[in-house]
């Protein structure tokens, strides 16, 4: 008796990581035919299997020596396509824009508060580019050190769509949980925890700001507003 349910139960695992396997297949062949081609195929299956085997994909990926990030790349993709009609419709006054930490100069003079930090407009990191940019649209603000910063945020604020900027892992979890608020993403085009960068332009693309030839020059990987003398 024992070894018929032994065998059952390994029957099951084997079932269920060949299910996982062909959703893991699934999800990035479609996924990947929208980030070249700009192609979005079955948008709501992709998101779902993402959400519900978020963990278990990863895995799969690891194991079969994919990017991890590929998952999150194309969660970020997928989510920004699907919500980009409705977050259009909002406007910026019902809309939040949540800014990393990690995007600050390291003589950064801003100060922290119950909402994040409070930027000086210092004009040493792009933080306080895309705020002078944003805030005068009618976009709420935030710079936040971490995921609780994020939380308190959504439960003392009323708002209908949500932009954040991020690393792909950090923003399409951020995404996943503020479904809800048709959420936007722009990636960080370098990553870490200290001085990150950001393409300022695909941010102002995001939040759909209506004046891009007076940033069309704008280019973090160029000393974006460092205040650095280039000798």
């Amino acid at each position: 008796m024992f070894e018929s349910i032994y065998q059952l139960l390994g029957q099951s695992i084997i079932l269920v990581v060949i299910v996982l396997i062909i959703l893991f297949l699934l999800a990035i062949l479609l996924g990947k035919i929208l980030i070249k081609n700009d192609i979005l195929i079955f948008p709501q299956l992709i998101i779902f299997v993402l959400d519900i085997f978020y963990s278990p994909l990863k895995k799969v990926a690891k194991t079969l020596k994919f990017d991890e990030s590929l998952i999150d790349h194309i969660g970020v993709e997928v989510r920004n396509n699907v919500n980009r009609a409705k977050f259009l419709k909002i406007p910026p006054e019902k809309k939040l824009i949540f800014l990393p930490h990690c995007l600050r100069h390291r003589e950064c003079e801003a100060i922290l508060n119950e909402t994040g930090l409070v930027c000086t407009r210092c004009k040493k990191c792009s933080i306080g580019f895309i705020m002078e940019k944003a805030e005068p649209m009618g976009y709420k603000s935030f710079i936040v050190p971490g995921s609780s910063f994020v939380k308190k945020i959504v439960k003392e604020n009323k708002f209908e769509a949500v932009v954040g900027i991020a690393c792909y892992e950090d923003l399409n979890q951020t995404m996943m949980n503020l479904s809800d608020f048709h959420p936007q993403g722009a990636v960080l085009s370098r990553t870490g925890c200290y001085e990150t960068k950001v393409d300022v332009k695909s941010v102002l693309e995001v939040i759909n700001y209506k004046d891009p030839e007076k940033v069309k020059e704008v280019n973090p990987n160029k000393d974006l507003c460092t205040n650095k003398k280039k000798v």
